[in-house]
């Protein structure tokens, strides 16, 4: 590849990435808008509070399941395609969760929960699409520019909690007709995308590896470990945080403060985390985001006063960022083009297969684990110490082994 060649790949990788960030700026503000009232909503419905969160984790369970879908629709038809899917389900999903709470139905609301995760699933291939038609010295910046994008989402979104969740007599239903709205919208701005549909194979061209023989590739699995444990986290304490702020004697407001913080922290670094992988290496920003994830759990177990939420939350956002772009651009420089398809529908399953089971241990942490919200709270929080010992360890055990050739 030439020079002139570098540079009109990434005039045209710049555009794309432009788009993404405005579709991740719209599109990704209903995420922090249902993130901070599932689980209220789900605890005024649900009969027995343990199951308060299982809104958000069928969310998860249903960006699991369509990740492998959703990856095969772009490889045949394109981003743009997938992405279209993923919007039409996230209104769907508003439309059917506001139904669900207008007849008080908790069954009603989770199926759409389970759909609003066929969005969820979508939005996380923003980030790969971004490094489609970017250069190799540009792709950790055009994944880090389009993450960046969700800072505009941590701010609109839960303004948007504030404004419409006490506008009918039913609580949270004025936000889910807004989700409807935010997908409708958002929408339209993969009009613009320009991402090459994948080329047909022919009959000899390269089939690749398998998901087993992929898995196997020592870079790829710890990049898979590592950016699944950072989310998992990350959801793991967001997902309890509205219910240990309110449990805890403070209001819904204070509430959406804190998750408007946490967002904040997710989106803010991406702004310079591609330029830190560039400069230092993506190995070292991924532990760094783990120390940082470590240390937000530290600052959540020294007490529950307002500030501790605020600076854990902070913290975790943090980590999430460094974590989850390094374990992102380390897995998009460990495959061929032709396996992208394959590798990453599989990377989202596993990633939100763990987040899964952390969205369901969430709930019952924080509900069922103690007397108390503060032991609950406890209990989500030191829960995190096994998966950060397994992503340390992976990350170490890669950086110690030598090379290949």
């Amino acid at each position: 590849m030439t020079a002139i060649d570098i540079h009109v790949n990434d005039s045209r990788a710049k555009r794309n990435v432009a788009v993404l960030v405005a579709a991740q700026a719209i599109l990704g503000a209903q995420m922090p808008m249902i993130f901070t009232i599932g689980g209220l909503a789900g605890q005024s419905l649900a009969s027995n509070p343990c199951l308060a969160t299982l809104p958000i984790s069928l969310i998860v369970l249903g960006s699991m399941l369509a990740a492998t879908p959703i990856s095969a629709i772009m490889q045949k038809w394109g981003r743009r395609a997938g992405f279209f899917v993923g919007a039409a389900a996230g209104a769907c999903g508003g439309l059917v969760g506001a139904y669900g709470l207008y007849l008080a139905s908790f069954p009603l609301f989770l199926a759409g929960s389970l759909l609003t995760g066929i969005y969820m699933s979508a939005h996380g291939f923003y980030r790969f699409a971004a490094a489609d038609t970017a250069s190799d010295a540009f792709r950790p910046k055009a994944i880090s520019y389009v993450m960046a994008g969700g800072l505009a989402a941590a701010i609109i979104g839960p303004q948007l909690v504030k404004a419409t969740s006490d506008a009918f007599v039913i609580p949270f239903l004025g936000t889910y007709l807004a989700v409807i709205s935010v997908n409708l919208i958002g929408a339209t701005l993969f009009f613009f995308l320009d991402i090459p549909r994948p080329p047909v194979p022919s009959a000899d061209s390269p089939r690749g590896r398998s998901r087993l023989e992929l898995l196997k590739t020592p870079r790829i699995a710890v990049a898979v470990i590592c950016a699944m444990v950072s989310y998992a986290l990350m959801n793991l304490v967001m997902t309890s945080t509205p219910l240990a702020v309110v449990g805890c004697g403070y209001t819904q407001g204070d509430a959406a403060d804190v998750v408007t913080s946490h967002v904040l922290a997710m989106y803010v670094p991406s702004f310079f985390t591609g330029h830190l992988i560039a400069r230092f290496g993506v190995e070292k920003i991924v532990a760094s985001g783990l120390v940082i994830l470590a240390a937000a759990g530290v600052v959540a177990l020294q007490g529950v006063d307002l500030n501790n939420f605020f600076v854990a939350l902070i913290l975790l956002g943090l980590g999430w960022n460094f974590g989850f772009i390094g374990a992102t651009t380390m897995l998009a420089g460990a495959h061929e083009p032709h396996e992208r398809g394959r590798m990453q529908g599989l990377n989202d399953l596993l990633v939100f297969g763990g987040v899964t089971v952390a969205s369901l241990s969430s709930g019952g942490l924080m509900n069922c684990s103690g007397g108390t919200p503060v032991e609950g709270w406890t209990a989500v929080n030191l829960a995190m110490v096994p998966l950060l010992t397994l992503a340390g360890g992976a990350l170490i055990w890669l950086v110690l082994r030598p090379r290949e050739a």
